[in-house]
């Protein structure tokens, strides 16, 4: 299996480009596609789950281009969108069932698969009860159910854990690690440990740019021996700001414990730290920010 995106580009009204150019080669495992509000992900996402067409580009999956052949990747997808729609005098169950009979699944298929999936997302307690009562964070987990329905081998899956609790966000990750050695899927986030813990690659857009794909430990090391541990007076914190870059900062009694990004020890007192991949995404991001700003 093989998703390949060239020259994605996407142009709207008033010339605003919300995806401009973006060239991606994805194979089975998880793609963790980060990138502030606005920076182009959902664009993207409803680009390829052939939800809009590109302005320019190319989409192919397994060869074939999906503008010309769309009904081929829709029988292959799972897509779970940003904003999520229910019936809500429906049960979770007679949701599904819905949802089933649209995909062509039916009879003892389609009500096994049901059953199934009730339990992966932990609803199958409550799959009798109507979806209008659910809080958000069960209304996502049967938009998850709903993204899995036909098995997909092509799974898209936008913001997906927002509303979900610390507990329901770490089962979530845990389902997608589990789904994704069959298959391909795009996880599109602006939660960095969404994707830190999971994706076998990771992709950062902002202003509907690709800045950078690459696995995850290939970007880490990118920044081996610039990040920093430094304890400062809490006076000193925004003048620190200034003139580094601060991806992290804990308040404590006696001052304040700051991340810094620096090609050389930004303090006298300054300890190197292992980065991680929040340092990695906002260094990236403030390099656009200011490259578009120069």
């Amino acid at each position: 299996m093989e998703l390949v995106i060239e020259g994605l580009s996407k142009q709207y009204k008033g010339g605003v480009w919300g995806l401009k150019n973006v060239s991606l080669t994805l194979n089975p495992g998880i793609l963790g596609l980060l990138g502030p509000n606005g920076a182009g992900k959902s664009t993207m996402m409803r680009m390829l789950a052939t939800v809009t067409k590109p302005t320019s580009g190319k989409i192919l999956w397994n060869g074939i281009d999906i503008a010309t052949n769309p009904d081929l990747v829709r029988r292959q997808l799972g897509y779970l969108p940003q904003d999520f729609g229910v019936y809500p005098h429906l049960t979770a169950k007679e949701f599904l069932q819905y949802l089933a009979a649209a995909k062509g699944l039916h009879g003892r298929p389609a009500a096994k698969r049901l059953e199934e999936l009730l339990v992966l997302v932990n609803l199958h307690d409550a799959r009798n009860r109507q979806v209008g009562g659910f809080s958000g964070g069960m209304r996502q987990r049967v938009g998850i159910a709903a993204a899995l329905l036909n098995d997909p081998k092509l799974l898209i899956v936008d913001e997906p854990t927002a509303g979900l609790d610390p507990e329901e966000r770490v089962r979530f990750r845990s389902l997608l690690a589990d789904l994704s050695g069959e298959r391909t899927v795009i996880l599109s986030t602006h939660i960095v440990s969404d994707v830190e813990s999971t994706a076998n690659s990771i992709a950062i857009i902002s202003g509907g740019q690709l800045l950078v794909h690459a696995p995850a430990e290939k970007l880490l090391g990118q920044l081996d021996g610039q990040v920093w541990d430094i304890s400062l007076p809490g006076d000193q914190l925004e003048s620190f700001k200034k003139r580094f870059l601060v991806t992290g900062v804990v308040r404590r009694s006696d001052g304040m414990r700051v991340r810094v990004i620096a090609e050389s020890a930004p303090h006298a007192a300054a300890r190197q730290a292992a980065p991680n991949l929040e340092d990695v995404y906002l260094k990236y991001i403030s390099v656009h920010r200011e490259k578009a700003a120069a």
